[in-house]
């Protein structure tokens, strides 16, 4: 199992370092892309990136601030645009057809933390995540659908290394980035047949302000958090670092929406994470489940034949780059 771990691991990072190169668009008809929750973090940091090499952004965004601040940047338009709100929705897609430009690629970006130990969560709290995380991104999906299917585009999906991991406290998100991995690989087989691209990229932890945001909704700790058997759990949350200031500029990131949205042969799948740690805990948790899928049942696979069944995919990959 630590030969097919390393095979993997060695796989894998020739994908990122693959990733961060881009095919930047030479015709002369300017692409429009859209981007949700595009006011911070690696919305705001592709939308500039972007708008830079000359694409036109639609540039989407709750707050009228950040709706002004997007629209000083050139070859920026603001939208509102709440994707839990499909009123919003439809807005966005009457504003992106009147303004006549078409819309080459959709990202889906917006997206929230909260979690909490399962058993004590709030249903309305899960639910308010899974309509920005998951429904949101149908919502916008759908709604936006005709327009890239018109121009043969891009749908390029902000998923997370946490829809291949878990981690304490953390259910709700994670089970909402486990869905995008599914919607993703479900709409990459569903749009082929209209010639469009779909991919999903897998960011480790890079310059955002999710957590502050999480912990400015969740507030201070409650009596009933005190006094539960999760207090310790509750206590460290709400007293740990909430900026990440530390952390490295989405770079990385960005250069592989620009891989998704403009390069000939765009991957399915983009884990880029900002070192080794992140890769070996994603790359981890995708092997121990193939383990424990494996092991003690009916039909279970050698170690032979689980490396040959890798080795087949990495040559299915290698192909797939070279077409």
């Amino acid at each position: 199992m630590r030969y097919l771990f390393r095979l993997t691991c060695l796989f894998v990072g020739l994908l990122a370092v693959s990733s961060t190169s881009f095919a930047v668009d030479t015709s002369d008809e300017q692409k429009a892309v859209l981007i949700t929750g595009a006011s911070t973090g690696i919305g705001r940091h592709a939308t500039e990136a972007l708008a830079a090499e000359g694409y036109f952004v639609y540039a989407g965004a709750r707050k009228p601030k950040d709706l002004d601040a997007l629209n000083a940047i050139p070859n920026v338009q603001g939208v509102r645009l709440d994707v839990t709100i499909q009123e919003e929705v439809d807005a966005a897609v009457e504003t992106v057809r009147k303004g006549g430009r078409g819309l080459y690629g959709l990202v889906n970006n917006a997206g929230v933390v909260s979690g909490g130990p399962l058993i004590e969560m709030d249903e309305d709290d899960v639910r308010w995540l899974f309509d920005v995380n998951v429904f949101g991104v149908f919502k916008v999906t759908q709604a936006f659908a005709p327009l890239i299917i018109e121009s043969k585009g891009r749908i390029t999906t902000i998923g997370s290394i946490s829809g291949i991991g878990t981690w304490f406290g953390g259910g709700d998100y994670t089970m909402s980035k486990h869905a995008i991995e599914a919607f993703s690989d479900t709409l990459a087989l569903e749009m082929e047949r209209f010639d469009v691209k779909t991919s999903v990229i897998q960011p480790g932890n890079y310059r955002s302000n999710i957590v502050k945001t999480q912990v400015a909704r969740k507030g201070e700790v409650t009596e009933a958090q005190k006094n539960s058997p999760y207090a310790d759990y509750y206590t460290r949350e709400s007293s740990g670092p909430v900026d990440r200031s530390n952390y490295k500029e989405p770079d990385e990131v960005t250069a592989a929406i620009m891989h998704t949205l403009f390069d000939p042969n765009p991957k399915r799948r983009y884990m880029v994470v900002p070192d080794r740690e992140e890769a070996e805990w994603t790359i981890g948790a995708s092997i121990r489940r193939v383990a424990q899928r494996n092991e003690r049942q009916e039909h279970a696979f050698s170690r032979e034949e689980l490396i040959e069944m890798l080795d087949s995919a990495i040559a299915a990959e290698h192909a797939v780059e070279k077409d």
